[in-house]
């Protein structure tokens, strides 16, 4: 099937997976089951929402095995072109954008993966498993005799948050740095979060530009300033002293890391670990099951990722003319990928709206695919596994104590508001 710009061929130019006050709601099941069905590469308009502007549309790819070759080729859908948000930064914003490893294309991007590489090590990850541990009891411990709790505000927002704070080596006075700074750049199109920077003609600032991120690359300059005088076993010191082929990063680079390493290392978690609890007191067949049989740990959070992918979308822009799944894509449109919709794709997984604790095998993309596979997906689940493996022994089976809230985004899969009861 070919589906032109503004067609309305198979009756799915009314479906609007680009609206980020759609998934505030819940994800678009149904929307995304059509266009997987209906027109698997279809144009999204790009309309406004409230301050921001129109843009000039996208192709949304919706299933798994087109995001998947999406997400490999880099040499047809690049990540540099236009970054990798569905909005269009600002023209003068994009040379700093893409100076961050997520906005890179091979080979540019080869070299700073290698570096980085060897020092996010599994063994410096592993070696925080017990402080992690300690941690989780400690939060969870505060709630479990009340009976309930706000899991996110009370419990889940601060264990990502606190346990990156320790690998990196941020001090604890100014942790709290980390979680404003998060918000600001993933929230920003969340009533409740939104923390809107605006230029000299009244215009919300991207809070990816150079404006919105300058205190917090002062921030990063200053903490490597310090690990530079006085090292420690933490990652920003193993950041400050590594080179690759003689070659250390440079100062722009060292805060584009920061950024990444705050922003994704903390979101994802943070969006991760509510939406597994709210997937488990949904299905509470299977939350039973996981309570009787915890060596299922391992596959109940690997079916959590898939159920609830941190990140909603990934956008790419086609460096040439291209075909993908029948539709002509021209040099230059931006293409976006649901990894929330290639995880229900029916083609791919059996049965794919049954939340299974057991599924095995589970091929989803939440840590992404091809060259920028997720160089924290380790951390991500060891922090999964040590915190559910927790969260089960500590806490009698949950259940919702009234509506989920969920975050305002058409990037991130947030639960913002997780209301839980049980029996203290």
């Amino acid at each position: 099937m070919s589906l032109s710009k503004g067609s309305d061929q198979a009756g799915v130019k009314t479906v609007d997976v680009f609206d980020p006050r759609v998934f505030s709601r819940g994800v678009p099941h149904e929307a995304f089951r059509l266009l997987r069905d209906r027109a698997p590469v279809a144009w999204q308009d790009e309309h406004e929402v409230d301050d921001w502007p129109a843009g000039p549309g996208f192709w949304a790819v919706t299933r798994h095995a087109d995001v998947k070759h999406v997400l490999r080729s880099p040499e047809l859908f690049s990540s540099s072109l236009g970054a990798t948000q569905i909005r269009d930064p600002e023209p003068d914003d994009l040379a700093f954008i893409r100076r961050m490893i997520l906005n890179m294309d091979p080979p540019e991007h080869n070299r700073l993966r290698k570096l980085v590489s060897a020092v996010f090590t599994r063994r410096r990850l592993e070696r925080s498993a017990r402080q992690i541990a300690e941690r989780a009891r400690a939060l969870i411990g505060a709630v479990a005799d009340r009976g309930a709790c706000d899991l996110p505000a009370e419990v889940t927002d601060d264990f990502p948050l606190l346990n990156l704070a320790d690998l990196l080596g941020v001090p604890i006075e100014d942790r709290a740095l980390l979680l404003k700074w998060t918000n600001r750049v993933i929230g920003y199109q969340d009533p409740e979060h939104a923390e809107t920077l605006r230029d000299a003609d009244g215009k919300p600032v991207n809070p990816r530009s150079p404006a919105a991120l300058r205190d917090m690359f002062a921030y990063a300059q200053e903490l490597a300033a310090a690990k530079r005088v006085k090292p420690a076993d933490d990652l920003m010191t193993a950041l400050v002293q590594a080179s690759v082929d003689g070659r250390a990063l440079d100062d722009a680079e060292l805060e584009m890391f920061f950024f990444l390493v705050v922003i994704a290392g903390n979101d994802t978690v943070r969006s991760a670990l509510p939406g597994g609890v709210l997937a488990l007191v949904e299905n509470p067949g299977e939350y039973r099951r996981l309570r009787e049989d915890p060596s299922l740990l391992d596959t109940a959070v690997e079916e959590m990722l898939r159920w609830h992918p941190p990140v909603l979308s990934f956008r790419r822009t086609a460096t040439r003319d291209v075909e993908l799944a029948g539709q002509r894509i021209a040099a230059g449109d931006k293409v976006v990928v649901y990894h929330v919709s290639a995880h229900f794709d029916e083609r791919v997984f059996e049965d794919p709206f049954r939340f299974d604790v057991g599924r095995s095998p589970n091929e989803h993309l939440a840590f992404g695919q091809g060259p920028h596979l997720c160089l924290g997906a380790h951390f991500g689940r060891l922090q999964l596994r040590i915190f559910f493996r927790e969260f089960l022994r500590m806490l009698p089976q949950a259940e919702l104590d009234g509506t989920p809230r969920r975050l305002t985004s058409n990037f991130i899969n947030g639960v913002t508001h997780l209301p839980l009861r049980w029996r203290s």
